[in-house]
């Protein structure tokens, strides 16, 4: 294929995904945005006062880097495994598989379509946010670096999760088990380093921690992680979940069996 019908097959499935979440936003983007409206009000409104400042910033201020940063995650690993494997289902997936668009493009247009919706969850969440709290960016390039490769990240996982799922109940297997745990440990309402060294040293174990503290880090100026360990574990994850994804694609692991 040449470049031009390459940039024509990714910008087909890219459009494709984005409309396929537009066209549903009361199901896709307005649920989020509700539910982390009512943890800024629950957790910082109502429960944060009472416990003053966490890293030298109020609690509400604290949380919102972390409530935004889970929402992004969430939606960007939901919206790919929900759309590629209705595509499996359907047989879509098998027929692009047998065109001459390359593998890559299609996991490109996929992930893409995850990110599109992560991002604008995540702005959506961000302007809620300004009701309840005066967020100030002290490393613009940090967030949104952080951001992108987080959501890039998730949506793989939501991709791999759709190749290996066999029923519409398996890929909700994986959000509820896995990554509800994941994130409600990663570090969102809380810094590791009121844990004791143990749990402190458990917590290093989550990969989310790094993502949440590096966004963080963007926003608020402050971190439980380092910021060149954050970027070095969320780059290794994507580097093995693409590679990963790769390969199944290109072995048709899970849809042309």
């Amino acid at each position: 294929m040449s470049k031009q019908e390459i940039w024509v097959a990714y910008y087909t499935i890219l459009i494709r995904e984005v409309l396929r979440f537009s066209r549903i936003w009361v199901q896709t983007i307005l649920p989020p945005v509700i539910t982390t409206a009512l943890y800024f009000v629950i957790f910082g409104n109502l429960i944060g006062p009472q416990i003053g400042e966490m890293d030298g910033h109020k609690y509400m201020d604290f949380i919102v880097p972390g409530l935004i940063m889970m929402a992004i995650i969430t939606n960007s690993y939901g919206n790919v495994v929900s759309s590629f494997y209705s595509s499996k289902f359907q047989g879509n997936i098998a027929e692009m598989l047998v065109s001459p668009v390359p593998n890559w493009v299609i996991l490109a247009g996929f992930v893409s379509g995850g990110i599109a919706r992560g991002l604008t969850v995540g702005v959506a969440v961000t302007l809620v946010s300004l009701f309840f709290s005066d967020l100030s960016i002290k490393h613009f390039f940090v967030m949104v670096s952080i951001v992108l490769l987080t959501s890039t990240l998730f949506a793989l996982a939501g991709l791999i999760n759709a190749v290996y799922a066999k029923s519409f109940d398996d890929i909700a297997i994986v959000p509820t088990f896995v990554l509800t745990p994941l994130t409600y440990l990663g570090g969102v309402f809380y810094s590791i380093s009121m844990l004791s060294e143990f749990w402190q040293n458990f917590s290093m174990l989550n990969p989310v921690l790094y993502m949440v503290n590096g966004f963080r880090f963007g926003i608020l100026g402050v971190s439980d992680i380092p910021i060149a360990v954050s970027y070095g574990i969320i780059i290794a994850f994507i580097i093995g979940l693409a590679t990963l994804s790769m390969s199944l694609l290109n072995r048709g692991v899970g849809i042309r069996s």
